[in-house]
């Protein structure tokens, strides 16, 4: 049966403990799940990605002390070959300023010695209000609300 939070979806390892830590906002616990050299590749906003777990542990513990109810939700989880973890996952909670905050995405992990040693990271802010799927591919296609070429 699923848990809640549906972490039971991550396959045993080092993602399932990240996670897990994470929910608890065991920053320390959850950082030990990652290698020195970690590598985050975020193909949709290439400037943030990284390397190394320190980054982590600053990324991290500003978001719990800047949103010091965040909670996390498994939505599915599978594991592929090459150590691969793909995990859909949604965060949410309200800021210290009273800004509530949500996000949904997938992440895809590289497990390397039971271990966390890379992700590409598709994580983004949900925005309620941006438009229904015509006017989405309406921008992306430079078409004008009637669907020509302005």
């Amino acid at each position: 049966m699923d848990t809640p939070d549906g972490v039971d979806r991550i396959p045993e390892g080092a993602v399932r403990r990240m996670f897990t830590a994470a929910r608890q906002h065991n920053i320390d616990a959850m950082v030990a799940e990652f290698t020195d050299d970690y590598v985050n590749i975020t193909p949709i906003h290439p400037g943030r990605s990284f390397t190394g777990s320190a980054q982590v542990r600053s990324n991290w513990s500003g978001l719990f002390a800047g949103i010091p109810d965040l909670t996390l939700e498994v939505l599915d989880a599978a594991s592929a070959a090459g150590g691969k973890v793909w995990v859909e996952w949604a965060s949410r909670g309200t800021r210290r300023d009273g800004v509530p905050v949500e996000q949904a995405g997938v992440a895809i992990f590289t497990v390397s010695g039971d271990r966390l040693s890379a992700i590409r990271f598709y994580l983004e802010p949900v925005e309620h209000e941006s438009g229904d799927v015509d006017a989405a591919i309406r921008a992306v296609a430079g078409l004008d609300s009637q669907g020509s070429q302005p």
